[in-house]
């Protein structure tokens, strides 16, 4: 507490004893909600919150929002290790998680009010949920709440999220890099956060003055299947000569590549000797396929432990500005990318690395 308020003076001011005093800055959810609320309302008039380590929560009970798909591993591993992120981020605390299956468009709207306003929900994480009636009556509830892997356009709540744009920019510039200038960008488009994925390469594309054109670069589907990514990759090759080929493909998650090396495989072409492989997602299979794609490994796990950092921060500093958090990628180089040419390669992480901040 800074040494300007003692916790005695604290507890005369909320009315409660300094042992609730010492419980509530403690994180501990032994203490009603009447007066945690009091304790919270004098330390943040006092300034206290501020001065607080970073590691003492200050809610109790966190609802988390996703689609189905998000609560089954076979169904969508990337939110499911989100989902497993923001548990592992709360394991140490005494902090009970509730879960509520919503779509990410067209909603059930009133069930996610009546789950967001009950008393049990001090806080909410809301993960991949496009729709965005969802994200104004987060915002008019006015609980602490985070986007994760969405937006909100009215600015009205934190958000976290991987760098999409960023992430394929530096994918396709990397490629570019290696002497590559027919890649063909393979991508479902479902979201806006891969739009904006779309447009980091379309954005390398003319850094490098190399025109993109979607006939030639892009093969789009509406899932992230393997089996939808190798029909997608062969429609592509079939009508085209063998130097009409691209080479490369630059895929937007790692079982679209794999579908991808299926279909070229079947071509009788080889990864990387004739068309190189490169996937934006890496740790879902890029380490185990019988050719190791080269990626930059998107963060997920990290954004639950970045999601929890928001909700305190909102409580400890409700009055400040929103946050639009944005992670960076890491890049991964294993053996799946031909590079032409004598250029010199930019230094990569090695492939036992899990680390998340790239430069």
């Amino acid at each position: 507490m800074g040494g300007k308020l003692k916790i005695r003076e604290l507890a005369a001011q909320a009315g409660v004893s300094m042992s609730t005093v010492s419980r509530v800055l403690a994180g501990k959810s032994n203490t009603s909600a009447r007066a945690k609320q009091a304790v919270l309302d004098c330390a943040k008039a006092q300034g206290v919150l501020s001065e607080m380590s970073a590691g003492r929560l200050l809610f109790n009970n966190v609802t988390v929002f996703a689609p189905s798909r998000a609560f089954d591993v076979r169904t969508d591993i990337f939110y499911y290790k989100v989902l497993q992120g923001i548990r592992n981020a709360v394991e140490c605390c005494d902090v009970r998680i509730n879960y509520c299956a919503i779509e990410e468009n067209d909603s059930d709207v009133p069930l996610f009010l009546r789950r967001i306003s009950d008393p049990a929900c001090e806080t909410a994480i809301i993960v991949g949920i496009d729709d965005l009636r969802v994200h104004e009556v987060a915002a008019d509830v006015g609980k602490p709440c985070v986007l994760v892997n969405c937006r909100d356009r009215s600015m009205r709540l934190d958000m976290v999220s991987p760098d999409h744009l960023l992430i394929g920019e530096f994918s396709a510039h990397y490629l570019i890099e290696q002497g590559h200038r027919d890649i063909l960008t393979l991508i479902c488009l479902r979201r806006k956060t891969l739009q904006s994925r779309l447009d980091g390469v379309r954005e390398a594309f003319a850094e490098h003055h190399i025109e993109f054109d979607d006939d030639r670069h892009l093969v789009t589907t509406s899932g992230f299947g393997s089996e939808e990514a190798k029909a997608a990759i062969g429609a592509y090759f079939s009508p085209r000569a063998r130097d009409q080929y691209p080479t490369a493909i630059l895929a937007a998650g790692d079982f679209m590549a794999v579908g991808a090396l299926e279909a070229l495989e079947e071509l009788g072409l080889a990864v990387p000797g004739d068309i190189s492989l490169m996937t934006m997602d890496g740790f879902n299979l890029a380490e185990i396929h019988d050719v190791p794609l080269t990626s930059v490994n998107v963060p997920r796990d990290e954004l639950g432990q970045e999601a929890m950092r928001l909700l305190q921060q909102r409580l400890s500093r409700p009055d400040s500005p929103t946050c639009n958090l944005l992670l960076g990628g890491r890049l991964v180089v294993r053996s799946s990318v031909r590079r032409f040419g004598g250029r010199k390669l930019k230094s990569a992480v090695n492939p036992g690395s899990h680390g998340l901040y790239g430069s």
